[in-house]
């Protein structure tokens, strides 16, 4: 065995040697494990929900059956800053991913270099400064090289102890992150605009009614004007009623205002925010919200994008606890390399280059920061849990009120609606009696503003209904398809 054959085997050991005692000394250090998350919800909610198949909460805008809705949303969902954003977000996302595995395959730049050199040689015992004389004349020569080179040097982490595996479900548990990011922001956006439409509805509707009342108050107030004229009535009572009339009129200009500007936040959630407030037409038609699709408590877990962001976040955060462990074990890299060198002359010549190395990196004096790095990793994992449970909490606290909620509000608007009819009727008999001579004009007055007042509730309450039903509908996880492509559930189980 020559000389240079004990030393590479020599070498060898050593390096398995070094591997062995640092993989010992590595195993004995690990963080408590990552506490596994409550996530028990109740069988059902407090109220009960429709028959409709779960499915329609994929698009439940759609359950409306209003195509100005469906129109505006399908817009903001393709043409919105806020689902544009988080697009964007998401392209990062896969981006991060991607580099955050390159570090696992062959890493190497190419480099190359050219050289060419002129040698002037001086022979004789001429000295080199001599004014006028001609150095090449006393016996001078003078050669040209060539020399050129390129090397490919590369390096390559060997996966001994599982670290790109961990790396790779970590990264993917932030790609899933991210997309249940970005179709939490589609969902929301979907609700916003639902929002929006029904309260600009609920306000073209008390616009309407404003007019009405100021119509028929103006057409009153003609009515005593001309009777004071001859007599038959007091001033007084024209002037009351001009009061009136100018109250309306009033309340008619702050809700145009109110529609204009409710108009122009429903144009730039749908990415034309520019555009004429003239070219959204909002009709005075508040409707009925569709029934809720049945849902059970543990569909939460799936359908909302919001609590399945926290599970992948919860994952990814366990996936960083066990790389900091894994930042103890040593790296050990293979580095060969290839190259060509060319040299001009006699002894020139091209000729090639072919070396395999190898490199071990292992943290012998860093114990204490690694130690504090696996801490905060820890912590994060815990933090990244109560988050979880407590979206999840959220979440069924969110559903259960929205339905709620609803349940009342249709016993709400059946009583408005009774009210309603009522009031209308006490405002008819007192107007009559009134044209008759049997009652005086502040019994008018009264109906008028009585009527008034029932129908501004009821325009209130089949707005919050409406507004109410979207709520309950993105509670229970509605407005995105849970059927996502593969390319995108990387990770996500």
């Amino acid at each position: 065995m020559d000389e240079t054959t004990k030393v590479r085997k020599g070498q060898r050991g050593r390096l398995v040697l070094a591997v062995v005692t640092c993989s010992t000394l590595s195993a004995c250090v690990s963080a408590p494990p990552v506490r596994t998350a409550d996530t028990a919800l109740p069988v059902s909610y407090t109220p009960t929900s429709g028959a409709l198949p779960a499915v329609a909460l994929d698009r439940w805008w759609d359950l409306y059956r209003d195509p100005q809705l469906t129109q505006l949303v399908d817009q903001a969902l393709s043409r919105g800053f806020d689902t544009r954003e988080a697009f964007a977000r998401l392209e990062e996302a896969r981006a991060i991913r991607s580099g955050a595995l390159s570090q696992f395959g062959l890493q190497g730049s190419l480099s190359a270099n050219a050289q060419v050199q002129r040698t002037e040689q001086i022979t004789g015992g001429a000295s080199v400064d001599v004014p006028g004389v001609d150095l090449g004349s006393l016996g001078g020569s003078s050669r040209t090289s060539t020399s050129a080179g390129v090397t490919l040097p590369v390096s390559w982490e060997l996966d001994l102890f599982g670290r790109r595996g961990v790396t790779e479900r970590t990264a993917n548990a932030d790609l899933a992150a991210a997309r249940f990011n970005y179709e939490g922001v589609r969902a929301a956006t979907a609700a916003e605009v639902a929002r929006a439409l029904f309260q600009a509805r609920g306000l073209a509707t008390q616009l309407e009614d404003a007019r009405a009342t100021a119509t028929i108050q103006r057409r009153l107030f003609d009515l005593l004007s001309r009777r004071a004229d001859r007599g038959l009535a007091a001033r007084s009572e024209a002037d009351r009623v001009g009061a009136d009339v100018a109250q309306a009129e009033a309340q008619a200009t702050d809700l145009t205002a109110a529609l204009d500007a409710s108009r122009r936040a429903l144009l730039l959630l749908v990415g034309s925010g520019t555009r004429p407030i003239g070219a959204l037409a909002i009709s005075p038609a508040v409707a009925s919200p569709p029934q809720v699709p049945a849902a059970v408590p543990g569909d939460l877990l799936q359908r909302r994008p919001d609590v399945r962001e926290a599970e992948a976040r919860l994952r990814s955060a366990t996936g960083n606890v066990r790389l900091a462990e894994l930042d103890f074990f040593p790296r050990i890299t293979l580095q060969p390399s290839l190259g060509l060198n060319y040299a001009s002359g006699a002894l020139g010549g091209l000729s090639a280059v072919a070396g395999l190395g190898a490199g071990l990196t292992a943290p012998i004096f860093d114990g204490a920061r690694l130690r504090a790095q696996l801490g905060v990793s820890g912590a994060r994992a815990e933090q990244a849990v109560l988050a979880y449970e407590r979206t999840v909490q959220g979440a069924y606290s969110e559903a259960d009120q929205a339905l709620i909620r609803l349940v009342a509000d249709r016993d709400r608007i059946a009583r408005l609606e009774r009210g309603v009819a009522a009031a209308q009727r006490a405002y008819d008999a007192a107007l009559k009696r009134f044209d008759l001579g049997f009652s005086d004009l502040q019994e008018v007055l009264d109906a008028e503003r009585v009527a008034r007042a029932a129908r501004t509730a009821r325009t209130t309450a089949r707005v919050d209904a409406l507004q109410r039903s979207v709520q309950a509908f993105q509670a229970l996880g509605g407005g995105w398809d849970t059927r996502l492509p593969g390319s995108d559930i990387r990770g996500m189980r």
